[in-house]
C-alpha cells in the first residue's frame, strides 16, 4: 500500500487503488476490504481476483451504496486459490468468522430441529437437537420448533408413542395424563403389550419416512381383521387413524412427487429481502422457514441467494443436505455451489432453476409465499420480527421464538381475582388466542396460588388438544411467580418451553425491568433502548391491561348481582326504589341502616338485612 498522501486526487479516497492493481493476480480467490482500524468490511470471491478488484475503482458507474464502501477501505488483502470452490469454501469461513458489515449475512446458523425414536423396549418420540449421538433413528430436519411440534402433537394424537423422559418413564406406578386424555398407550405401567407397542412405533416410522401408502394399506387390514373377529372398538381405532393420514396427507403431499429437497426463493422489494425455505422430505412438505437477510451494497437477486445458499448449506451445524436445492433464480455460480455441497456430503447434490410440473408449484408456492412476507416487512417498517430476533440473541436461544405467552394476575385486594393469557407471534398480538381465568378457591391476594391456578388450567387445555404450546413462557413478576410457573409446567411434563419472568426494578421505571431466564433463574438486565426489552415491555403491558379489564368486568358483575340481588326479601321493585332514591348502587352501599329504612316500601327489619348484606366481608 503507498502513501495515502502520495496518492492522486482522482483515486478513491483511503485507499491508492492504481498500483496494488497494476500487480494483482489473475488467478481466482478471494479478497478482504479493510477498514482504516483493520476491521474486515468485506469479503468476496472471483474466478479472476483483478477483474473483480477492478470492478470497485471505476471511475463512473458505481452506485451510492459501492461509493460509501469504497471510501471506508484502507487495505486489500488478497487469498489466492486453486480453485472457484475453494475460494468459496474460504469466503464461507471468513465471512462466518468476522461477520463483514458489506456482506450479506445469515443470522441463523443454529442447528435444526429432528424427531427422534429411541432405541429399547419402549422407544420415546422427542425433539431432538445437536449432534445424533442417542441411538435411535431420526427424522428431519424440521425448519423450527414449531413445526416439529406439531408433527409430534400429530403422531401423538394417531399413534400414541410416549414422550415422556426415560427417567419419568421409569419411575411411573399409574397412567399420567397423556395416557388419559389418548396421547399415550401407557407401556410405564404396561398398558400395552410390547408386540403392540412396537407396530404402533413402526407406524410412526412409516409415517416419518413418507411411506404413507404403505401404512394405508397396513391399517385398512388391520381393521378389516378387527371387524371380522368382533373387535370392533380395535377396529374403529384403526378407521380413525387411517382418517388422520389422510386429512395429513391432503394437507402436506403432492401426488406423485417423492425423494429429498429443499425449496429456496428470494424476493427483493424496496431494500428489504425475504429468503423462504421449504423443506420436502419422502414427497411431503414439512415445513417453510423465512430468512430476512440486509444488504448493503446493491446486488442482483441471484448474488443475494447464491450468498444465502453458501452461507446456509456449507455451516458446520447443517449435516442433512437433500440431494437437490430448488431455487427460483439463476445463480452466477451454481456449478461452483454444486461442487462444494457435493465434496462437503460426499455424493451429487445438484442446484436446480427450471423445473417443471409439480416441482414447478412448489417453487412457484414457496415464491408467494416470500413475496408476501417481503411485502408485510415493507408495511411494517417497526417491525415484531427485529424485536423477535433481539430477543433471541438476548435470551441466548437457538432462534427466535415463534409464539410467546404471558401471564398476569389481577384484583382489589383479593377480590374477583382473574388471570390473563396473552399470545403474540411475530407478527404480533393474536387476540383470537387470548384467554382468561376467573381464578376460585385460593387465600384472598395470593397471587403465587392464582398463577399456579391458572397455569395449571391452560396447560392441561393445550395438552387435551386445546392450543399450541409457545416457545417462551413470559411471567410478570419475579422469582416467586417464575417457581410456580416451574412447578406446574414439571407437574404437567411439558417440555420446550424456556421460562421468563420480568419484575419491576426497585424504582419500577420502565426500562429498568429485571429478567430471570429459565428455570435457574439467570438474572438478566437489558439496557433500555433494547428492542428485546421493548417487546417484553409490550408483552407485559398487553397482559396486565387484558387482566385488569376482566377484573374490573367481574368485580363490577359480582357487586351488580350480590349487592342487591342476593338479599332476601329484595325484589326488582324494592331495588328498582332502592336505586331511584340514592342515585346509584355506590351510595346504596354507602347508606346507613337508618337511611335505607327511609327508601318507600322498605321497613326497618329489611334496611337491616340489607345493610348486613352489603357489609357482611
Amino acid at each position: 500500500m503507498t502513501d495515502l498522501t502520495d496518492k492522486p486526487p482522482t483515486e478513491q479516497k483511503g485507499f491508492d487503488s492504481k498500483p496494488f492493481l497494476q500487480q494483482l493476480t489473475t488467478r481466482p480467490g478471494i479478497y478482504q476490504m479493510l477498514g482504516s482500524d483493520g476491521g474486515v468490511l468485506y469479503v468476496g470471491k472471483a474466478k479472476n481476483l483483478k477483474n473483480r478488484v477492478s470492478s470497485y475503482f471505476r471511475a463512473t458507474g458505481l452506485n451510492n451504496k459501492t461509493v460509501a464502501l469504497v471510501s471506508r477501505i484502507a487495505s486489500v488483502d488478497v487469498t489466492i486459490t486453486n480453485s472457484e470452490t475453494e475460494a468459496l469454501l474460504l469466503e464461507h469461513n471468513l465471512i462466518k468468522s468476522h461477520r463483514p458489515q458489506y456482506n450479506i449475512l445469515l443470522r441463523d446458523d443454529k442447528s435444526y430441529p429432528y424427531i427422534h425414536v429411541s432405541a429399547g423396549k419402549y422407544p420415546r418420540l422427542s425433539v431432538h437437537r445437536g449432534a445424533k449421538t442417542g441411538q435411535g433413528r431420526y427424522f428431519g430436519p424440521y425448519p423450527n420448533a414449531n413445526a416439529v411440534r406439531e408433527s409430534l402433537a400429530f403422531l401423538q394424537k394417531v399413534f400414541q408413542v410416549r414422550s415422556c423422559e426415560d427417567t419419568v418413564f421409569k419411575n411411573r406406578t399409574r397412567p399420567c395424563l397423556q395416557y388419559q386424555i389418548g396421547r399415550c398407550t401407557g407401556p410405564c405401567v404396561e398398558k400395552i403389550s410390547v408386540s403392540d407397542y412396537a407396530d404402533t412405533v413402526r407406524h410412526t416410522e412409516l409415517f416419518l419416512e413418507g411411506k404413507s401408502q404403505v401404512l394405508t394399506q397396513e391399517l385398512a387390514d388391520k381393521m378389516e381383521v378387527s371387524a371380522g373377529e368382533l373387535e370392533f372398538e380395535r377396529a374403529a381405532e384403526f378407521r380413525d387413524q387411517l382418517s388422520a393420514l389422510q386429512s395429513i396427507r391432503e394437507k402436506q403431499y403432492i401426488e406423485g412427487e417423492s425423494g429429498d429437497l429443499d425449496i429456496v426463493a428470494c424476493v427483493v422489494h424496496s431494500g428489504y429481502i425475504c429468503v423462504q425455505l421449504m423443506f420436502a422430505r419422502a414427497g411431503r412438505i414439512l415445513g417453510s422457514k423465512s430468512f430476512y437477510p440486509k444488504i448493503h451494497l446493491e446486488e442482483s437477486v441471484g448474488e443475494i441467494l447464491s450468498a444465502f445458499l453458501a452461507q446456509y448449506y456449507l455451516a458446520e451445524s447443517l449435516q442433512d443436505i437433500p440431494k437437490e436445492i430448488l431455487v427460483n433464480h439463476a445463480l452466477p455460480d451454481d456449478d461452483i455451489l454444486a461442487e462444494a455441497l457435493t465434496a462437503k456430503m460426499g455424493r451429487k447434490t445438484a442446484v436446480t432453476t427450471k423445473v417443471r410440473g409439480n416441482r414447478a408449484k412448489w417453487l412457484a408456492l414457496a415464491e408467494q409465499t416470500a413475496d408476501q412476507n417481503c411485502a408485510s416487512l415493507m408495511v411494517t417498517r417497526d417491525n415484531m420480527h427485529k424485536r423477535f430476533e433481539a430477543l433471541r440473541d438476548a435470551l441466548q436461544l437457538d432462534e427466535a421464538p415463534a409464539r410467546m405467552e404471558c401471564f398476569d394476575i389481577s384484583h382489589s385486594s383479593g377480590e374477583a381475582t382473574v388471570a390473563s393469557c396473552v399470545v403474540f407471534n411475530q407478527e404480533g398480538p393474536l387476540k383470537q388466542d387470548y384467554r382468561r381465568f376467573n381464578i376460585e378457591g385460593i387465600e384472598p391476594g395470593d397471587d403465587y396460588a392464582a398463577m399456579k391456578q391458572a397455569l395449571t388450567r391452560r396447560y392441561k387445555r393445550i395438552q387435551q388438544g386445546e392450543g399450541l404450546l409457545p416457545d417462551l413462557l413470559v411471567i410478570d413478576g419475579g422469582k416467586g411467580q417464575m417457581t410456580q410457573a416451574s412447578e406446574v409446567l414439571n407437574e404437567l411434563s411439558v417440555t420446550g418451553v424456556t421460562l421468563l419472568g420480568i419484575a419491576k426494578g426497585t424504582t419500577r421505571k420502565p426500562g429498568l425491568e429485571h429478567l430471570f431466564v429459565g428455570d435457574e433463574q439467570r438474572e438478566l438486565q437489558l439496557r433500555p433502548t433494547s428492542p428485546a426489552l421493548h417487546l417484553l415491555q409490550q408483552i407485559r403491558d398487553e397482559a396486565h391491561r387484558f387482566a385488569i379489564t376482566g377484573h374490573k368486568n367481574r368485580r363490577d358483575k359480582k357487586r351488580r348481582v350480590s349487592g342487591l340481588e342476593a338479599v332476601p326479601g329484595v325484589g326488582p321493585g324494592r331495588r328498582r326504589e332502592l336505586l331511584r332514591y340514592f342515585g346509584g348502587l355506590q351510595e346504596v352501599n354507602g347508606a346507613t341502616a337508618e337511611e335505607l329504612a327511609r327508601v318507600p316500601g322498605i321497613s326497618t327489619k329489611i334496611a337491616q338485612t340489607i345493610y348486613d348484606a352489603l357489609h357482611s366481608e
